[in-house]
């Protein structure tokens, strides 16, 4: 068969209407993946992330928290469209309902039930004197309040920001929740990479601070402790710790009451609920919710309120100079305290460390900070008391904080 040439015009205009409605397609197609608007900002916070869990994987530093956050940091800076209620920040998306439970402060106070029915506190309650090491590190805190106010930072944003100096992940959500929302995501991101970075910073500043002859010192093995005591002390710590500041009663009821679980020895079952599929199940989704909240870019009245901002900047800033004063501030309280005691009951510097709340990863550096100095000398049950009661003093400093600013 022949065509005519009014057939080949109308093969011709055919073939051209298709090769346009491809091209839209394609167009739109191009428009509605994360290429088409993806900057240098995106591309950094993915980075940013890919490093987190690189340091995860590659030195195993808090591999629990950093894979889920550095796997929340790329999945928020995936450039998306908005309206198909897929992004963090859009109302009736699975992770903003995820989010929900950042926002509103209720994962950290399970993190710490969890903690709680982990934690024995047997060291504390055999040397209860430790339990200063662990209240002179929150100079931290109030550190970074004073230095968050000096930096343009108001009241509230400056009381979110300080919790940092506790490296206390869960209490600085928990704190930013309440007094700067906005915050939350910067603020978490600084208080989780100290954490996770406690074995590179601590050292040098035991190095600086505490000489070889103070490094060899030798504790006292702690005395046995009775169940009574374990049972007691839970019950006294909620008590004494809540009346003095009722604003920390979410975490420090949580923390006591999962010790209770644990030391009754008559709800096994709860405690090892709590401090197994529970703490991992909120783990997960608080990491992953609070990397995914750190978007390099988000508009809002024509301002980028994203995480790549100069307050970002400076609560880094902040985070890293507070965690090193409330690291000295532990270190220094115990020289001090050595004048004071009897030369065969002096404690050993080197668990001062242990006083910021970074359970137990400052206890464990502690530890090989100690053997690398004598070989035989075991520090780690020792700096486990600070380490606990530094947990119970951030979570009573952010409560002072609220009380004072909310």
């Amino acid at each position: 068969m022949v065509l005519g040439q009014g057939d080949l015009m109308a093969a011709v205009q055919g073939s051209g209407v298709a090769d346009s409605a491809l091209m839209k397609a394609l167009t739109v197609f191009w428009e509605y993946t994360g290429f088409s608007s993806v900057n240098m900002q995106y591309l950094l916070m993915i980075v940013v992330g890919l490093f987190f869990i690189f340091l995860a994987i590659k030195y195993n530093y808090e591999p629990l928290l950093l894979i889920p956050i550095g796997t929340g940091i790329i999945i928020g800076n995936i450039p998306i469209q908005d309206g198909f209620q897929i992004g963090i920040y859009e109302e009736g998306s699975v992770l903003s309902y995820l989010y929900f439970g950042v926002t509103k402060g209720i994962y950290p106070p399970l993190i710490f039930l969890g903690i709680g029915a982990m934690t024995d506190f047997s060291s504390l309650i055999s040397n209860p004197k430790l339990m200063l090491l662990g209240a002179a590190a929150q100079i931290g805190v109030f550190g970074t309040f004073i230095g968050a106010i000096a930096l343009g930072f108001d009241l509230q944003e400056a009381g979110a920001i300080s919790i940092i100096g506790g490296a206390d992940g869960p209490t600085a959500i928990f704190a930013s929740s309440k007094l700067a929302p906005h915050l939350i995501g910067s603020i978490a991101i600084a208080a989780y990479s100290y954490m996770a970075l406690v074995p590179v910073i601590q050292p040098p500043i035991m190095n600086l601070l505490i000489t070889k002859k103070e490094k060899v010192i030798k504790m006292k093995p702690p005395r046995s402790v009775s169940k009574l005591e374990k049972i007691l002390f839970p019950l006294i710590g909620l008590l004494l710790t809540l009346f003095i500041s009722p604003s920390a009663l979410p975490l420090l009821g949580m923390l006591f009451f999962g010790n209770l679980l644990k030391e009754s020895g008559v709800t096994n079952r709860l405690a090892e609920t709590a401090r197994t599929s529970m703490i991992d199940i909120i783990t997960i989704v608080l990491g992953l919710t609070v990397g995914a909240s750190t978007q390099a870019v988000r508009m809002i009245d024509g301002v980028n309120v994203g995480f790549l901002t100069a307050s970002s900047i400076k609560i880094f800033v902040l985070g890293a100079i507070s965690f090193a004063v409330a690291t000295a501030g532990g270190l220094i309280f115990a020289k001090i305290m050595n004048l004071f005691l009897k030369k065969d009951n002096k404690i050993n510097p080197l668990i001062g460390a242990a006083g910021v709340s970074a359970v137990p990863d400052s206890a464990r550096v502690v530890q090989h900070e100690g053997l690398k100095a004598d070989s035989s000398n075991h520090l780690l049950m020792h700096a486990m008391a600070p380490n606990v009661s530094g947990v119970i003093g951030s979570a009573v400093a952010a409560g002072i904080m609220m009380s004072f600013l909310m």
